[in-house]
């Protein structure tokens, strides 16, 4: 099946895709116009709807080495949830600022939701952009909470 790319609109940022049915190859944030298909699972995200994305397969979390197991640990944090850098690095046997490296290394942000990863004591970094960040999760929290 041939590679397709695509960019879809969250908010005011554009984010590129590169995919094929089932599976997402990479994510990046752009100043590209929309054009092309995504993921529809994605799209509907990123239009506001609360879905789980774990049923799209992402590179690197397969193996058991550290970035696939942290990888694996933070597609575990549920939708409008944030979990630290330290309880990540606890569950994986490793320290904080490995898993802030492995975070800014991530190729499919939103898919392995870097956005949900935290510092102890506020919101961490975020590439490209620390709003975007912020921006992510309150959309999660405000649909969240609309769902109780």
């Amino acid at each position: 099946m041939a590679l397709k790319e695509g960019v879809d609109r969250f908010q005011d940022w554009s984010v590129h895709v590169v995919w094929e049915e089932g599976s997402v190859y990479r994510i990046w944030f752009s100043d590209e116009e929309p054009s092309g298909e995504i993921p529809p699972l994605l799209s509907r995200y990123l239009h506001g709807e609360s879905v789980d994305l774990n049923p799209l397969s992402v590179p690197g979390t397969d193996g058991d080495s550290l970035n696939a197991r942290i990888y694996r640990a933070v597609r575990q944090v549920p939708y409008g949830s944030t979990a630290t850098y330290g309880s990540i690095a606890y569950s994986v046997g490793t320290g904080p600022r490995v898993v802030g490296q492995a975070m800014k290394q991530n190729r499919t942000p939103l898919l392995i939701p870097c956005h949900r990863i935290v510092a102890a004591h506020g919101p961490g970094g975020y590439t490209p952009d620390i709003s975007i960040k912020l921006a992510l999760l309150a959309m999660e929290q405000r649909l969240s909470c609309r769902e109780v």
